[in-house]
């Protein structure tokens, strides 16, 4: 027996506003809550959502529903799986609420399962720090559940990047299973139509997908210049029927099914008559990737370091390279990275948002600047004209978004790290990159760490030399002098601390009122 495993990749991003930088937006004084309106383009969003609905989710959608209700009483029923980006979800409740519950209607099937994967379809798996990946895993989980009513078992990350540490991760957090590329330099001639172990992991599973099966129908289905080419169902399940394995995982985009492929090449009739045609042949079923998990045993373990080895499903090179193979990429990721510790210390929900929408893997796809068919594939998805528009674009939003965060946590020039004593073997681990951040960090600091520095003078010298606020510096000084010990000084250090943020933030909203 084998099992068929279709997974349909289901995004849409928020796309940045195409002239931000050339129409001279940034730095302009706006309020909070007008920010994401500025930065990102949500007409573009709606136009693109709109027709893609039209063209590929409702209709696909319905032949799914009408498949799974034709076949429901049959001893071999048709299951197939889906696996929603968060800002996929924002646009259906955003755009158009009839399609989420269409893909309600799905999961109350018993026939869908929902994978997991990074809220923001994002790069987050490949930080040094897996926090934020795994906040974004978890943030991902809990809107599956609250709106289609589903909790994922099985996980894939953004564009199926994979690496042993990502599968690691996975594995923590209590997935059974977690997808990648079967792309052959992971696979050493053998087949991605078997389940394998990950190196290191005792218990999650592997399912490959089959990107050259995958291919034929997302790349290959229109194409007249294809030696296969008019591409029937039958020929297809015969296909499939002739490949040996335990499962054959093909996992393209959604929006092949009407987007990419339009209804006019008959790619929703294919995909009308494929499951009775592949239900035809005794030894294949359709499956869910739990079932399958469930029901083989790893082939064997697989091999995947996370320096240099990172493969995923993107281009001919299958590895991270589509978004990070250039200077332009390297420079907008490591921009958008860096404000990690400074919107984490601020607290705010608002902020924290914007910045996650700023890592959506979309908007350095669009940075790719190889030509050939790879960069063909490229330009089909991007809104700019150009690679060095989208990068321009880009970064002038990252940029002006770091100043109004930086402005509105009152962030100093250099962190302040939290020792115990001399020497890099004394260091807590507690820093401080803005003055909200360092009231935080005097609350859970240790007593030991605080007196050390307050008896240094490195508090107020901070202040004066990195925040550049001689008021504090003065304040803290006068602390340090009552020579107060224990919680005492901590309580007047965090009184004193927190007095001076909410007189400048009252300055800041006085002097500006916008960010």
């Amino acid at each position: 027996m084998t099992d068929i495993v279709f997974v349909f990749e289901v995004h849409q991003p928020h796309r940045l506003r195409r002239n931000y930088f050339w129409e001279s937006k940034p730095f302009k004084r706006l309020k909070k809550e007008e920010l994401f309106g500025y930065y990102f383009n949500h007409e573009l969003d709606r136009e693109i959502f709109e027709r893609a609905c039209k063209k590929c989710y409702f209709p696909s959608n319905q032949i799914l529903l009408d498949l799974i209700d034709k076949y429901k009483q049959e001893k071999k029923q048709v299951k197939v799986s889906f696996s929603v980006s968060g800002t996929f979800l924002e646009q259906c409740e955003m755009f158009n609420k009839d399609l989420l519950e269409s893909f309600k209607q799905l999961a109350e099937t018993g026939c869908v399962e929902f994978l997991n994967q990074t809220y923001y379809h994002s790069l987050a798996s490949l930080y040094p720090e897996k926090q934020e990946f795994i906040e974004q895993i978890k943030m991902h989980t809990q809107t599956v559940k609250d709106l289609l009513g589903y909790t994922p078992r099985v996980f894939e990350n953004t564009e199926l990047i994979y690496n042993n540490a990502i599968a690691k991760t996975a594995e923590k957090l209590g997935f059974a299973g977690i997808f990648t590329e079967g792309t052959e330099r992971i696979l050493h001639e053998k087949s991605p139509n078997y389940l394998y172990k990950p190196k290191g992991c005792r218990k999650i599973k592997v399912l490959l997908r089959n990107y050259k099966l995958t291919d034929d129908i997302g790349f290959r289905f229109s194409a007249r210049w294809w030696s296969e080419w008019p591409l029937t169902a039958h020929k297809y399940a015969s296909w499939l029927a002739a490949t040996p394995g335990n499962c054959i995982n093909i996992f393209p985009d959604y929006e092949t099914f009407g987007e990419h492929h339009w209804p006019e090449t008959g790619i929703h009739e294919f995909l009308r008559h494929l499951p009775g045609e592949i239900l035809k042949w005794k030894h294949l079923h359709l499956a869910t990737p739990s079932e399958v998990i469930e029901k083989y045993e790893p082939f064997e373990e697989i091999d995947v370091p996370e320096l240099g080895g990172t493969v995923s499903w993107a281009d001919l090179e299958r590895d991270a390279s589509c978004w990070l193979g250039n200077t332009l990429q390297w420079a907008y990721y490591t921009s958008v990275k860096r404000l990690e510790p400074i919107v984490k210390e601020s607290e705010d929900k608002d902020w924290l948002r914007i910045w996650r929408y700023f890592q959506t893997s979309d908007h350095l796809y669009y940075m790719f600047t190889a030509g050939g068919a790879p960069g063909e594939v490229h330009s089909y998805f991007s809104p700019f004209s150009t690679p060095a528009d989208a990068y321009i674009t880009a970064q002038a939003a990252i940029l002006d978004f770091e100043s109004r965060l930086r402005l509105a946590t009152i962030t100093a020039n250099e962190p302040f790290l939290f020792y115990q004593g001399v020497g890099e073997e004394n260091y807590t681990g507690v820093i401080a990159w803005s003055l909200k951040g360092f009231i935080k960090a005097l609350q859970t600091a240790e007593i030991k760490s605080i007196e050390f520095h307050n008896s240094r003078r490195d508090f107020e010298r901070w202040a004066e030399n990195s925040l550049h606020d001689k008021v504090l510096a003065g304040r803290l000084r006068e602390i340090r002098l009552s020579k107060l010990k224990g919680e005492t000084l901590r309580k007047a250090l965090t009184t004193t601390a927190k007095e001076r943020f909410y007189e400048l933030s009252r300055q800041i909203k006085a002097v500006t009122e916008y960010f």
